[in-house]
């Protein structure tokens, strides 16, 4: 039976999936925000993750539930329709859909920046004009192409954090050889694991929750899932673990091995332990990282901000925001 033209093509395999769940709670704020926000809050950050992970984990938990029963491109934006009403689910869709778009233009430069550093001679425009354009012509492809590089990206997101595990756990228990006593002292000293008082942990939870944005991808991905319930069901039931790992252990690494309050933490954290560790060149290499990371993020939001639209014209939603 032959597809209409308004219904999405169900492309995405369970692969793809799990690869965009994964991707989706790795974004650029862990490899360089998160400096500001263990310098704000010290050893005590750790928590700030546990806690915000938790409170994302609840909310994916629900929203996952929903999502399973009634795959839908507008996810979220479709359930506030449905459960309190048409101008619910318009506001929540265009509010969504404005922050993508704003965060599509600071993902494109970003990237356009990285890439500058390297090939100086290209202006900053240019590069961030190339990069939205490349990105939005998969997407235009086919929804298996956007899977396709979103699992890509994110598996270089996932082997690099791996490895920086690996690296530091190596090093933390001696296994490279050095000691690890002044690194586990980094934990408690300069002020105690809440130098600036444990009220800075809740501070930190509204600074490290932003990390966490994108997570929600996965269940907007699932109206062209091959298999929704399934797909969708595994990439929210491991959520908790992916902060844990990702998260609450390359972070963990990180306020081991270095002072809370140096400050090669606050301008990167990931290519100060890099360094530390003696790894030759680290900043191209955290770079590169980064730049995956960014065009993960922009892929991810061009998909989303077409997809909510895709779901608001359907409903006949995109202007009657005070309709009931």
């Amino acid at each position: 039976m032959k597809k209409q033209q308004n219904e999405l093509e169900q492309s995405l395999s369970s692969r793809h999936m799990s690869m965009i769940a994964i991707g989706g709670v790795i974004g650029a704020g862990l490899f360089v925000g998160s400096g500001a926000a263990i310098h704000k809050v010290g050893p005590g950050i750790l928590v700030s993750y546990v806690i915000a992970g938790v409170l994302v984990f609840l909310i994916m938990k629900s929203l996952g539930e929903m999502a399973t029963s009634n795959p839908s491109s507008g996810s979220f934006s479709e359930y506030a329709r449905d459960a309190i009403g048409p101008w619910a689910g318009t506001t929540v869709g265009w509010l969504y859909w404005f922050q993508w778009v704003v965060v599509i233009a600071i993902e494109a430069i970003a990237g356009a920046a990285i890439i500058n550093m390297w090939y100086p001679g290209i202006p900053l425009w240019f590069l961030a004009l190339a990069l939205t354009i490349a990105l939005t012509l998969t997407n235009i492809y086919s929804v298996k192409s956007f899977g396709e590089f979103e699992y890509w990206f994110a598996m270089i997101k996932v082997a690099s954090i791996i490895a920086f595990l690996i690296l530091g756990v190596s090093y933390i228990f001696g296994f490279s050889g050095e000691s690890s006593v002044v690194g586990v002292s980094n934990l408690v000293q300069n002020g105690g694991f809440f130098p600036n008082g444990i009220s800075s942990v809740f501070v930190g939870v509204i600074t490290v929750f932003f990390s966490f944005a994108g997570t929600e991808v996965a269940t907007i991905a699932a109206a062209e899932s091959k298999d929704p319930v399934k797909s969708v069901s595994k990439a929210i039931n491991s959520t908790i673990w992916r902060v844990l790992i990702f998260y609450v252990g390359s972070i963990a690494v990180v306020v081991i091995l270095l002072p809370w309050n140096s400050a090669n933490v606050l301008q990167s954290p990931f290519v100060a332990v890099l360094e530390n560790l003696g790894i030759p060149f680290a900043a191209h290499l955290m770079n590169f990282i980064v730049l995956t990371a960014v065009l993960s993020c922009l892929n991810a939001g061009l998909y989303t901000t077409s997809r909510m639209l895709f779901s608001l014209a359907k409903k006949g939603m995109p202007l009657n925001i005070l309709a009931s």
